[in-house]
């Protein structure tokens, strides 16, 4: 997913009016309406809230930030200063997650090395639409803009969807990738477009299938990878701590099962928001909004960051559940979205 695909700085907002909110149902809740809020590692989440709290450029935060630095109970930090505040809008409430994917990979161009991960190319506006993924396969446009080749084009062109990820090189060192733009192209489904085909059915369709049957149909492999128009550039992430998550949409490093892409037309990023997901795995925790997504859209649709490599893939992949997500904003901020009478 690319969850850097608006800038940061647009992002760095506070509780004010945003577009999709003046539609949507707001409800003030308390504390005791969120079900297992006791027993949720508050410490733990307000670690993950001072990560991000500086870059909250907002007169009502800037106090609760430096109160935050400052509390030995973490629980009832957010309790004083927060209202817990259910935002609806006609969509149905989603989580599904992401993660940070792991490449093998070269430097230069070689055996099976042969799908090659491309910067930026020097000129293209922000904005407007360019090539289409296969005039660019056709064209050869991005030639010289290569970062590195990877040995997989399922794999690559799903760390596009990420919009982050490493590259493991033979010897073992790693190159780090960011989010660099795209194409302005709409993203399209490969599942989507496999179950079109009637290949597969919708509930058949996954990463490793997908990969699997590229691999068993190279010809209309190829033509399935270039039906995505939509393509994404990457930059090379040297600041980062190797054990640090990947950058966020407010260029912090993100937290495994602590950090939430959403839609900041209703939720703010750096806002905490508790979650109370269902299906197989419920989860019920309070997360900090520091991420977005190019489809995440709605007021209770979130994604959820896993981890980085393979079994945070896995696990990532499994996740398409309903449940809701309520947003604690500062008080002030919260009676200003839904005032009493």
């Amino acid at each position: 997913m690319l969850h850097a695909a608006i800038l940061a700085t647009a992002l760095l907002v506070g509780c004010g009016a945003r577009a999709g909110i003046d539609d949507a149902s707001v409800t003030i809740l308390s504390f005791y309406d969120l079900h297992g809020w006791e027993q949720d590692d508050h410490a733990e989440a307000l670690a993950v809230f001072l990560t991000t709290c500086a870059a909250l450029n907002d007169p009502e935060w800037r106090p609760i930030c430096k109160l935050a630095e400052e509390q030995e109970n973490a629980r009832t930090f957010f309790e004083l200063f927060f209202v817990p505040v259910l935002i609806e809008d006609d969509r149905e409430p989603l989580f599904t997650a992401y993660f940070e994917p792991v490449l093998n990979g070269a430097q230069r161009r070689g055996g099976r090395y042969r799908y090659p991960v491309h910067s930026r190319p020097p000129g293209m506006r922000r904005g407007e639409a360019w090539l289409t993924r296969r005039e660019i396969f056709e064209s050869g446009a991005l030639d010289g803009l290569e970062i590195a080749w990877v040995d997989d084009p399922v794999a690559l062109q799903f760390m596009q969807i990420q919009g982050s990820g490493r590259i493991r090189l033979r010897d073992g060192s790693e190159i780090r990738l960011g989010y660099a733009g795209s194409n302005g192209h709409r993203f399209r489904s490969l599942g989507d477009t496999l179950v079109r085909w009637g290949i597969y059915t919708r509930h058949q369709v996954s990463a490793a299938v997908i990969g699997a049957w590229v691999r068993r149909n190279p010809v209309e492999g190829t033509e399935l990878l270039l039906s995505n128009p939509n393509y994404v550039f990457f930059r090379v992430i040297d600041r980062v701590p190797a054990g640090a998550g990947p950058l966020g949409a407010m260029n912090r490093s993100i937290t495994p099962l602590r950090s939430l892409a959403v839609d900041p037309e209703y939720v703010p990023l750096g806002a905490p928001v508790w979650i109370e997901k269902d299906g197989a795995e419920p989860l019920r925790r309070l997360m900090i909004a520091q991420d977005t997504g190019s489809r995440i859209k709605g007021a209770q649709r979130a994604d959820i960051f896993m981890g980085t490599g393979e079994e945070a893939g896995r696990r990532a992949a499994r996740i398409s559940d309903p449940g809701r997500m309520v947003v604690l904003l500062p008080i002030q901020s919260a009676y200003a979205l839904a005032p009493e009478g």
